[in-house]
């Protein structure tokens, strides 16, 4: 035990019997009675109430908390001056506590606590004070207040508010790097000893870490702790109370630290060289393989720039730093050649995007590695010698004639023959050909360049041995020009002279276009194909020329058209020329040379022919125009009509008589014997059962003599129908329901005549015409059918 220890363990014990039996005396003091001025207060019985002078005093009391003894803890002594011992004083205690916590002896005053007592929960009590008579209950002295304070101990330990703590530092950093800082709180006093002191040691984390006895603060204690070698510590803290001398009280927190990166590593390649492979045929920014260097730092400290720095494919490849991968994507920057060349070397760097200044001792932050990249050959389509060609040729040339050749080779090493071709959509008038071996382009059909300037045309060259290897290339064929058209007229004239007119009067002005388009622009001269006494052509020397009148005046009657054939040439080589023939009509004019009239007959007509007599005319027109319409309106209609108007037709039709009949007594019914016999339509009879809705009379024609044999009534009916306008134009099956008399055949049933003994000869049909033909088929040709 120490000193330290020992004189405070001697104080304790001086001061507890004071603390633990306190007694407050209340004694006389001899203080003369004063009268308060101006302080009285009436009464009932009239007098006034004087201030009296106190009988008691005391202290304070004080008392230890957690008291752990059986009996009730005692706490101090109150005693009236006025108390003589023999009981007759009854003291009184109210306030904090007083009857539970604290009781108090009515007749010597002594004060118990019934129970153990925490300071932390409340440091001090109020409490008050009275002596009263016990036999009149009339206070003896006056209530009178105090306070109970209670003693700390040391019953508690430092708490921590968490019980683990997290907190980061950066790796490599100096010893004395500040981590955190952890407080632990002591409910205890800390006014009165050391029980609320708290001291900090670490228990665990050693040596890479230490803690301010203090101050709680956790600073690093080794240099150069490398996150790659070890990220995560676990740090326990202790703080105990008593200012960490022994019997002190103690509490642990648990701090989880972790390393943070910083960019202390630079990158390196795995490998030193690096073996990649592409096809020739590889289109430019193809992706052919990629290189990563490994950095063990993370997030940005380990970011990587890629670029190429040296080698002999520099022109011909690209590196593209790929961010979430950190790789370096190496692809095709032009058009590869296996002919030409197989093997590139690049040298390819990697560099921290990110370097920490205090980290250079610790570099370069880069590193660099060597990639060759073989070129794998492929079968190659043919390659032209041009992108496009251009073919300039007159339209003149002959069919047949060689306008340019196209060449193509094959790349590959085999050098495969070529076969070359036309596209026929681009030339679907196939004007050209090409000739499959050797590329000469050449015409199949005469040229003409005013009806095409130019063609577009597309040229394949293929592969012989793999005619899926192909290539196409624009061809350009630009048609010049020849003079090979003659000038014409720039539009139709339509010109005319006055009768008026006086030599020399010009009655029009032409010009002339040319199909064709000289180099030196178009130039056209103007003459007359004859001499003519009536008009002359002036060439105004501009593509244009005047006609001019020779002679005075013109007669309309004699001569109403004039025509002048005028010659127009061109100046080109060879020179084109062509006749245009004007039209020149005589007409009447005013004086002032305005045309009136141009026909001669129209001074012949009379002139006496007023505008009522136009009208009438016109009307008489439209009077036999609609008469016309009328007519075959009606015509029309009339071919229209049924055939059957009545229900006493002998033909054959389908006829709606809306009723049952009366049966077999009903004899004004429909009579059968109208078809039973022709005659019987002579004399019509209407039925008395129902309202008649026949509107026209049946036609009448002439019956066969009841002796007439079946051929010539149906050879009459016939006819008879052949001459009928009304007649539907389409073959149609009449039954006449009449047999004749004498009949040779007796029935035509083909039910009955499956049933005679004898054949029949039905070869007579087939001459009743074409409408005959499958009942001759039908009943004829009874051998073939038997035979078969």
């Amino acid at each position: 035990m120490t000193i330290y220890q020992f004189l405070l363990l001697f104080l304790l014990w001086v001061c507890l019997p004071h603390f633990c039996s306190p007694e407050i005396m209340f004694r006389r003091t001899p203080v003369p009675q004063k009268r308060i001025l101006g302080a009285r207060v009436p009464r009932s019985d009239g007098k006034i109430l004087h201030r009296q002078k106190r009988g008691w005093m005391w202290n304070q009391f004080f008392l230890l908390e957690e008291y752990t003894g059986s009996d009730y803890q005692y706490v101090g002594k109150l005693h009236s001056d006025q108390d003589k011992g023999d009981g007759s004083l009854k003291y009184i205690l109210s306030g904090d506590g007083a009857g539970t916590l604290f009781i108090i002896d009515e007749k010597t005053g002594d004060i118990h606590a019934t129970r153990r007592i925490d300071r932390e929960e409340k440091a001090f009590y109020t409490l008050r004070a009275q002596a009263i008579n016990r036999r009149t209950l009339r206070p003896v002295e006056p209530e009178s207040e105090f306070v109970i304070k209670i003693h700390d101990i040391n019953d508690n330990e430092p708490t921590f508010p968490e019980e683990i703590y997290t907190a980061s530092v950066p790796e490599m950093s100096v010893v004395g790097t500040s981590v955190v800082q952890v407080t632990a709180t002591d409910a205890d006093d800390p006014s009165y000893g050391n029980s609320a002191r708290v001291i900090y040691s670490i228990l665990q984390g050693q040596p890479y870490f230490s803690v301010e006895p203090e101050t709680g603060i956790i600073r690093t204690a080794l240099p150069n702790m490398n996150r790659e070698n070890r990220e995560q510590y676990q740090v326990v803290i202790q703080a105990k109370d008593m200012g960490g001398q022994m019997g002190g009280l103690s509490g642990t927190t648990t701090v989880n630290i972790t390393l943070t990166d910083v960019n202390d590593n630079p990158p390196r390649f795995p490998q030193n060289t690096i073996h990649l492979r592409v096809l020739e045929s590889s289109p430019v920014g193809t992706a052919i393989g990629s290189v990563k260097a490994t950095d063990a730092d993370t997030g940005k400290n380990a970011e990587v720039e890629y670029r190429i720095i040296d080698g002999d494919g520099t022109d011909m490849f690209d590196i593209i730093t790929e961010k979430d991968t950190q790789e370096g994507i190496i692809t095709v920057k032009k058009p590869l050649d296996y002919e030409s060349r197989r093997l590139y070397t690049l040298k390819v760097e990697a560099e921290n995007t990110h370097v920490d200044p205090r980290f250079y001792y610790l570099g370069p932050f880069k590193d660099t590695t060597i990639v060759k990249i073989s070129i794998e050959d492929v079968d190659e389509p043919p390659v032209f010698s041009r992108s496009s060609y251009l073919f300039e040729v007159h339209e003149d040339i002959e069919v047949g004639t060689i306008i340019g050749t196209v060449m193509a080779r094959d790349p590959d090493s085999t050098s495969s023959p070529i076969r070359f071709s036309l596209d026929r959509h681009t030339d679907l008038d196939r004007i050209f050909n090409i000739h499959s071996g050797n590329g000469s382009l050449y015409t199949s059909k005469p040229l003409d360049r005013e009806l095409s300037q130019w063609h577009n045309l597309t040229v394949i060259a293929a592969e012989i041995n793999n005619p899926k290897e192909m290539t196409r290339v624009a061809v350009f064929v630009r048609i010049l020009d020849v003079n090979d058209n003659a000038p014409q007229f720039a539009v139709f004239y339509d010109t005319f002279v006055c009768e008026n007119a006086r030599p020399g009067q010009l009655i029009q002005t032409i010009s002339a276009v040319d199909k064709d388009d000289p180099l030196g622009g178009q130039k056209f001269f103007f003459s007359l194909a004859a001499v003519n006494p009536n008009f002359t052509v002036q060439d105004n020397e501009d593509n244009t020329a005047r006609i001019l009148t020779r002679k005075n005046g013109f007669n309309r009657h004699e001569i109403s058209t004039y025509l002048l054939p005028v010659v127009i040439s061109d100046n080109d080589y060879p020179i084109q020329s062509s006749t245009g023939t004007l039209t020149i009509r005589v007409c009447a004019c005013d004086s002032q040379g305005n045309m009136q009239s141009c026909s001669a007959e129209a001074l012949l007509l009379p002139a006496g022919l007023s505008t009522g007599a136009l009208i009438a005319i016109l009307l008489c027109i439209i009077i036999l125009l609609v008469i016309v319409v009328l007519f075959a309106a009606l015509k029309r209609q009339r071919k229209k009509e049924p055939l059957i108007l009545s229900k006493e037709d002998i033909r054959d039709n389908i006829v709606s008589y809306n009723d049952e009949g009366g049966g077999e007594e009903d004899t004004q019914a429909f009579d059968i014997g109208t078809l039973r016999n022709p005659a019987a339509i002579e004399e019509k009879k209407l039925r008395r059962d129902i309202i008649p809705e026949t509107l026209f009379i049946p036609r009448r024609t002439p019956t066969a003599p009841d002796n007439a044999d079946v051929r010539d009534f149906i050879n009459e009916r016939l006819k008879e129908h052949d001459l009928d306008p009304t007649a539907p134009p389409y073959d149609s099956l009449a039954t006449y329901a009449y047999e004749g008399n004498d009949s040779i055949a007796e029935s035509l049933s083909s039910l009955e005549s499956g049933t005679t003994d004898g054949d029949q000869n039905y070869d007579y049909l087939r001459e009743w015409g074409p409408r005959f033909n499958k009942l001759a088929e039908m009943y004829g040709g009874g051998e073939s059918d038997k035979d078969a």
